[in-house]
């Protein structure tokens, strides 16, 4: 009898253990379960390195750089606008007078480089964010404006160097952010679209500090009040462009480093979302590339377009002054043009006032500042006096733009008066005659 109840208390101890196995989950895969898996993993992983592998082959190399030209040359309709640029080129040297359709064929060639010059700023900003792509944008769009004005100061012509930089900063201030907000609320006319106030203030605190540095050499010139008559107002704006040099460094340092997080874009979230849907048609390297060399381009025919002002003046009986101060800059923002509009019709705001206000910033802060120590490097007498009435211009102007910007919205009307306000400015440069250079210094 003891024999037999072992033997049932045993079939009833196996009877559990068997229904607590089928009950509870395996505690390893089967090893069919793992092969499969790591088979699948080599095969992801062979296929990357084959992907890499034949992007890096000379093959994979020149199917890319055709498709990358495809993208950037032959998508967009506007470039057939092209054949202009090397047409000028072509003028330019032919026997005769060919200043106006120089300039002519230099405007409309650089019409479509500005436009594809927007396009991989675009690319561009999906791999590096909207803070840093606003920065690269103006700093491409100003390169034109840089080389320009070396250009002329090598030359000694240190009145476009001054008039081409105001005007682009106008132009900038009330042209550029003025259609920008005009095309991105006519798009979303329901709603007002938002920035960074944040940045936006700091941007016109910069401005203000640069028509500082403007005024005092201009007010100590007229008020002769110089201990030292011609050379004082060159020391004053040599000290004061190392100054403002230092300044737009801080500011650089401030906004990308120190306290980046402050002044994210608005929605920054969202936004990284949208950046994802958006379809990179181009890499980062070929971005780069082509921003390089659409700039090279676009500052050949600029200085073409330069060489052309004096005939075109005569041509269209039109002043060198409002040629520098207006003509001149709409040409050479015409990047920053296309570029500010097309971001403020996908409502990336930030973007567009990095490229608009953020350019005038740099402009003030650093080329104009660059120009005088480089042209006391070559012993040029170029200063921060602009004059009177340009730096009494660049004042009003800085203020009505700062008070747009204080809200931080932007709608139709908004940019329609900046536009309107622009219109004033140009038609008061239309009637406004330089004064000669013996009265200036």
């Amino acid at each position: 009898m003891m024999g037999a109840e072992k033997a049932e208390l045993g079939m009833e101890d196996l009877d559990l253990e068997l229904e607590a196995g089928a009950g509870s989950p395996s505690p390893s895969p089967s090893p069919l379960t793992a092969s499969s898996k790591m088979q699948a993993l080599d095969f992801e992983h062979i296929g990357s390195l084959a992907a890499v592998a034949e992007s890096l082959s000379p093959g994979g190399k020149w199917r890319r750089a055709l498709t990358s030209v495809r993208v950037v040359i032959l998508q967009a309709k506007i470039n057939v606008l092209l054949p202009f640029g090397p047409l000028a080129v072509m003028l330019h040297y032919l026997p005769g007078k060919h200043q106006g359709w120089v300039f002519l064929f230099s405007l409309i060639g650089i019409t479509p480089l500005a436009e594809r010059l927007g396009y991989a700023t675009e690319q561009l900003a999906l791999y590096t964010g909207p803070t840093i792509g606003g920065l690269l944008n103006a700093t491409f769009g100003n390169a034109t404006e840089m080389i320009i004005s070396l250009y002329a100061l090598k030359n000694g012509m240190i009145r476009v160097v001054q008039q081409s930089l105001l005007g682009s900063i106008l132009s900038n201030m009330l042209l550029v952010l003025g259609c920008a907000f005009f095309a991105g609320g006519l798009v979303h006319p329901s709603r007002d679209q938002v920035f960074n106030k944040a940045s936006a203030v700091v941007n016109s605190g910069l401005l203000l500090m640069a028509v500082l540095g403007l005024m005092f050499p201009a007010v100590l010139h007229f008020t002769h009040s110089e201990v030292q008559y011609g050379k004082s107002e060159v020391s004053l704006s040599r000290f004061s462009s190392c100054i403002m040099l230092v300044a737009y460094a801080s500011y650089l340092f401030f906004q990308l480093k120190s306290q980046r997080s402050l002044y994210s874009p608005i929605g920054e979230e969202e936004e990284v979302s949208e950046e994802e849907e958006d379809e990179k048609e181009i890499t980062q390297g070929e971005a780069i590339c082509w921003l390089f060399v659409l700039t090279i381009w676009i500052s050949i025919l600029s200085g073409y377009l330069v060489d052309a002002i004096q005939g075109a003046s005569e041509s269209l009986n039109m002043p060198v002054a409002f040629i520098s101060v207006i003509l001149l800059p709409i040409v050479g923002n015409a990047a920053e043009h296309a570029s500010a509009i097309m971001f403020a019709m996908k409502d990336k705001l930030d973007i567009t006032l990095g490229v608009a206000i953020g350019s005038s910033t740099q402009i003030s802060m650093f080329v104009i500042p660059f120009c005088v120590v480089i042209g006391w490097m070559m012993g040029q007498q170029m200063d921060l006096n602009f004059q009177l009435f340009e730096t009494a211009t660049l004042f009003i102007t800085v203020l009505v733009v700062a008070f747009m910007l204080q809200e931080g919205t932007s709608n139709y009307f908004k940019g329609l008066m900046l536009i309107l306000c622009y219109l004033i400015v140009a038609a008061s440069f239309f009637v406004h005659v330089d004064p000669n250079s013996s009265d200036n210094k």
